[in-house]
Parts: C-alpha cells; structure tokens; sequence
C-alpha cells in the first residue's frame, strides 16, 4: 500500500463550478482524495459559479454528482457526508463586480491556507477572473491559480492569455494543467527512463526504429460541437496531449527531479521539433473526419449530423503525422502520431519499436520479430516490453515474440489515484512538475501554427473514414510507405 501523505490545509476555490468538468471529474477527484485522508478536516472547497444557489442547494448538486460518477463501492456514505460537509458556493460573475465581496468574506475566515484557485471555466474569462481576484485582494503568497486547456487557440491568443494572466499572477504561481500529464504510465515514463539503466542506454537513434503514439477515441464531439468544430483534433489533442508525451520521450535527462528542470529538458524538445515543408504536408500529414459507421457493434451518426442540421464542415477529427526531432539522439528516427475520434477502441498508447538485428543466428524460416516496448496509458495502465522466445516443446527452435507485461493495477494490487487527484493535490503542494510552464505553451503553438497555416494555404476537405474505422487509408500510407505499419494490437 503506498503511503498517504497529507497536504496543507487549503481552500480551494473552483470557478466553473456548475460545469461539466467540475461534477464528472474535480469533484470526484477530490471525494476521493479526501476519503483516503489526504485532505485535512479543515480544508473547503468552495464552488464559484454565476448561477443563484445556496450551499445546500449546491451539496445537492454534487452528491448526484458522485453518484453518477464515483462507484457504489467507492461511496462510503458516513465520508460522503463529511466531504459534502466541507463544500461551500459563493454565486460569483467572474467577468462582473457580483459576488467578489461574499467570496472574499468567506476566504478572509482562513487567512494562512493555501488558496488554489481552479478556472474551470471559458479561456475568455481567465483574465477577468484573475483581475477581480487581485482587485479584491485575494492573492498572496500561499495563490495558486490552475488554468485548464485550451490555452488560446494559436499563439498569439496563447500569448494573450499567457499576458493576462501574468500581470496578476508571478509564473511560479501558475499551474497549466493537462490530466495526462497525470496518468501513471506518463509519470512512469521518468522512472522508466531514467532509473533503468537498460532502457537509457538503449534509448537513441542506433537501437530505436521509430515510435508510435496513438490516442483513440470511440466517442464522437458528444455535444461539444460548438467548440470542437472551432478547434479539430489538431488544436484539442496533438498540440497539447500528445507533444507532451512526445517531449517526455525524447528530452534529456534532466539535472534533478525540480519543476523547472524537467520543464527545461521539455521545452529543448518542442523547439528541436523539425517544422514541416508546405511541400511535404502531403506526404507526412493526413486530416479525416468520420462519417456514418458503427461502432462496438451500434450504428452511429457522421461528424456532419453530430453537428447538427448535417452542415458541412473543414474540421479534421482525425490527424497523423510524420515527424522529426533534430537533435543528436534522434537523428532519422520518425515519429509517428495518431489521434482520432470515432476510432474502433479507446486507447493510448506509445510504442517504440527496436530496429532489427543486422545478423540472426536463426533459419529465415523461424519467425522472429524486433523487440518492441509498448507503454499503454489507458485502459489498464501498464508496460509491455516484447521479446522473441523459444516455443516449448520438442521439434526444433521455433520462436515466439512474448510479452513482459507489467499491469500497475495488478502488479502492486491498488487503486491508483485518477490524473486529476495527483494533479490537484500538486497544485495544492506548489509542485509544477506536471504542469506546463508559459514557455512549453508558446513553443508548442509556435510549431502548431506553421502546420494549421500549411493546411489553411491547401483547403482540402478532411478525408472520410467510416466511424469503427482506423482513419483514412491515408493514415495507413504514410506508415507503409516506409516500410512499416501501425501498431494495432491494442486489446
């Protein structure tokens, strides 16, 4: 069992507090932390919102909340007591003077704890949010203010924001989250790296083939529309989730495990990123959009009727790419990127694929295949690494790739805590490991933009794949084409 270890007594302020993200995942995140104990009994959480609510009214709320979204097995009612106990709502308009008053009241009765402020609400309101919270004085040395994604939508927006933000808050105060930064293979990635001497060493362009990171999605914009249709699967996945993964892949080992020199070794990745030719877009970049299909077994609507009135549309749902890394250890090693939604399972994963042995000792006609490390994020957390073995039995050297497989969940025989519980708990802890520092935001955006300004100068429409599908045939062309092929033994 690992060890609990308590935080600093805080209260957190959660703006947004009606929302989606708040009731499926802030608060369950915090039930559980708070069952396990790491919570202290004088910590709040209080809910921000614009709606009129009183706080009985608000714990209503979120106990069908929990029940939707935590299992019967994890409701302890006596602790769900507890926690609802421990909520408080403050009807606040973030961008307005309503409400600033009653929230500062109710912060003044617990001047010393640490006051994370969560902004679970539109990017346009991060900078009002934060100029009433300075205005009113509620900002010290213990704030903490905790922005989620998307910050801007390129980077001159993520500029703005970034400003914004910045005038009120000092950087070290600033926690930009993403929940994979949380999962715990992402973490494991550090620890496999960087504690396993086998894995370091093999760890460069002399042993590695290429990699693969695939995140797949079986829903659709599931009434997101209005935002995703303005986004695509660039702008909401790969930019963000997936380079993050990529620069914990390819960085350096950094000096220490403090914030700023991971982040450090992160950001040397983002910006060795080999920008893509406006002549090679076509060749190392495929956009689709999914249409009518089934999936597990269910029919299920085209991205054009999930928007509504069956409009057409130029927002791709589908992305893979082809990229490079300019730096030593990665010289001519591809990557290989894919996410997608309406994809036949939901999954992450990365693989890095070994190249072959130049010499085998082994007939040609004795299958054999390289190794390959698969480190899967969700679903069942764990790492894989293949090796070729002898089949048992008489009749001769037969070979067989098999699997060393470490499931977290089984191997150490407990719950892992939820991306968002780690997450949180940090910010309340000031460790920013995990989160992005303005830097990583603007770099990442900086390599964004040149590809979004090479599709906007070609406008062609998103290539079709039938929802249940991989992608477009495409997506399988700009891997075979060098003579590989996608990992899709995903089950």
């Amino acid at each position: 069992m690992h060890k609990i270890i308590p935080v600093a007594a805080f209260d957190a302020v959660v703006f947004g507090a009606t929302g989606d993200l708040t009731m499926r995942k802030l608060l369950p995140a915090l039930y559980y932390r708070f069952r396990d104990r790491q919570i202290p009994e004088d910590s709040r959480i209080i809910a921000a919102a614009r709606s009129q609510l009183g706080t009985g009214e608000y714990r209503d709320l979120a106990a069908a909340a929990l029940e939707r979204h935590v299992p019967a097995a994890d409701r302890e009612p006596d602790t769900l007591t507890r926690f609802l106990d421990h909520l408080r709502y403050v009807a606040v308009d973030g961008a307005g003077e309503a409400g600033w008053q009653d929230l500062a009241n109710l912060l003044a009765e617990h001047p010393d704890h640490v006051r994370p402020y969560y902004l679970a609400t539109s990017p346009s309101l991060y900078g009002a949010i934060c100029r009433n919270l300075s205005a009113h004085g509620l900002i010290g040395e213990r704030s903490r203010v905790v922005l989620e994604k998307p910050i801007g939508h390129d980077l001159a927006s993520a500029r703005a924001i970034n400003d914004q933000v910045g005038t009120v808050f000092p950087e070290s105060q600033i926690f930009r989250i993403d929940h994979y930064l949380g999962k715990e293979t992402v973490q494991n990635l550090l620890a496999l790296r960087f504690a396993n001497t086998i894995f370091e060493r093999l760890w460069n362009a002399d042993v590695i083939d290429h990699v693969q990171i695939t995140v797949a999605e079986t829903v659709g914009v599931e009434g997101r529309g209005g935002y995703y249709d303005t986004s695509g699967a660039l702008r909401d996945m790969l930019q963000n989730h997936m380079l993050q993964l990529l620069c914990l892949l390819g960085m350096e080992s950094p000096l220490s495990l403090d914030a700023d020199a991971v982040r450090d070794e992160k950001l040397k990745v983002l910006r060795a990123l080999k920008p893509i030719p406006a002549h090679e877009v076509p060749m190392r970049t495929v956009r689709g959009q999914y249409v009518a299909g089934a999936v597990n077994g269910q029919p299920v609507p085209g991205y054009a009727a999930d928007l509504g009135e069956h409009r057409q549309s130029l927002t791709e749902t589908f992305v893979a790419l082809k990229l490079e890394l300019m730096t030593p250890r990665w010289a001519g090693v591809p990557f290989y990127l894919r996410t997608g939604k309406r994809l036949p399972q939901k999954v992450s994963e990365i693989v890095v694929q070994f190249r072959s042995s130049p010499f085998s000792i082994f007939p040609d006609e004795f299958a054999r295949e390289p190794n390959r490390l698969v480190i899967r994020l969700q679903p069942q957390e764990g790492i894989k690494l293949e090796v070729m073995t002898k089949e048992p039995g008489p009749g001769g050297m037969r070979l067989r790739a098999t699997g060393l497989d470490i499931s977290f969940e089984e191997t150490f025989n407990q719950r892992y805590p939820d991306a968002y519980e780690r997450l949180l708990m940090d910010v309340v802890r000031g460790n920013a490991t995990l989160f992005m520092r303005r830097d990583e935001v603007e770099a990442a955006w900086a390599w964004a933009d040149g590809l979004l300004n090479a599709w906007a100068d070609r406008p062609e429409p998103p290539r079709p794949y039938p929802a249940g599908t991989w992608g477009p045939t495409a997506a399988i062309a700009l891997i075979e084409r060098d003579g590989r092929t996608w990992h899709e033994d995903l089950g």
